[in-house]
């Protein structure tokens, strides 16, 4: 049984000034551990100028030492400009996932494009940095991960590793939006898949859902993989897949699995070791983990109250 020990909210967006509008949320934090710091990167939001009721999502960091305590840089432009008109991500990246390979960064975006019956549709984009992740550029401007047979549509949260020089990446697939009330948009229901590439831009998928779920209709999101003492962990979060935004009972909590083999996949959310803390910033929910090593040491970053809104916390793994 994982053990954690939580450390606080590190970072709250109401306390900095980001860039190019962007005024809340600092969701989906994603570390990339330097020799004398750790930069993390987020989406934060800036409300549509011709909707207020809409948001565009951009890609921004903060660079804090590696006690991960004191901040001693926020960017001062996003890393990427958003897509093209028509494109993918033409109205917002979020989230976007980095990683080393050899002297160059990769970053892998979730590009988001608004759609009329639904809300928004997904896929995923490959960046390449070559200035130590301050900015991206992409391949090219479609993705390199979206809908398919099976995965009609909602391709999203790439988390890409690199273990015995092949890449896995996973990853979140829609499989049915849903109108829940006659008054109500429609929500989505989605799990989590996996694919492999031996280059880390040409992926064959697995082509089938990865966990088993808690509950119907659950929702599975932002999978995050690590090994330590000799096992594969994968921490992702779950909701219910609708009356989740307000009622803290149907919420994002975070879940865990464990595996031998990086195949077979034993969910064993009894097991995490993290929960809601009462009258605090995290109270209500805790959402898009990523797990992650630092000298030795073991930290998890995650959102909490109102999807991230607010920032996002840090805890510290004691025991397994």
């Amino acid at each position: 049984m994982l053990r954690w020990e939580k450390l606080g909210r590190i970072f709250d967006p109401r306390e900095h000034d980001l860039p190019d509008g962007c005024t809340e949320y600092a969701q989906y934090p994603h570390p990339l551990v330097f020799q004398d710091f750790v930069r993390i990167y987020f989406s934060a939001r800036r409300r549509d100028p011709r909707d207020g009721d809409r948001w565009f999502s951009h890609v921004c960091f903060v660079d804090m030492d590696k006690a991960l305590r004191t901040v001693l840089r926020v960017s001062s432009q996003t890393v990427i400009e958003l897509g093209r008109l028509g494109c993918f991500d033409e109205h917002g990246i979020f989230p976007m996932y980095v990683l080393r390979s050899g002297s160059r960064i990769y970053g892998y975006t979730c590009g988001i494009s608004r759609r009329a019956s639904v809300a928004a549709d997904c896929s995923i984009g490959f960046t390449v940095s070559d200035d130590d992740g301050v900015t991206f550029q992409r391949l090219g401007n479609g993705p390199i991960l979206t809908a398919s047979l099976h995965e009609p549509f909602l391709v999203a949260d790439p988390y890409v590793k690199q273990f015995e020089d092949r890449f896995h990446m996973w990853y979140v697939y829609g499989i049915e939006w849903k109108q829940y009330a006659p008054e109500a948009p429609p929500d989505r229901i989605y799990k989590i898949g996996h694919a492999v590439s031996e280059d880390g831009i040409s992926w064959q998928k697995e082509g089938r859902q990865l966990l088993e779920d808690r509950f119907p209709e659950e929702s599975q999101a932002n999978p995050a993989v690590i090994c330590f003492d000799g096992k594969y962990h994968m921490l992702f979060c779950y909701r219910q897949s609708f009356d989740f935004r307000t009622n803290r009972e149907r919420s994002y909590r975070i879940g865990y699995a464990h595996s031998d083999d990086l195949v077979n996949w034993i969910r064993d959310d009894a097991s995490v070791g993290i929960d809601v803390t009462e009258g605090t910033w995290d109270s209500d929910m805790l959402c898009y983990p990523d797990v992650f090593e630092v000298d030795g040491q073991i930290y998890l970053l995650y959102n909490g109250n109102e999807f991230g809104r607010h920032g996002f916390g840090l805890a510290r793994l004691t025991r397994v």
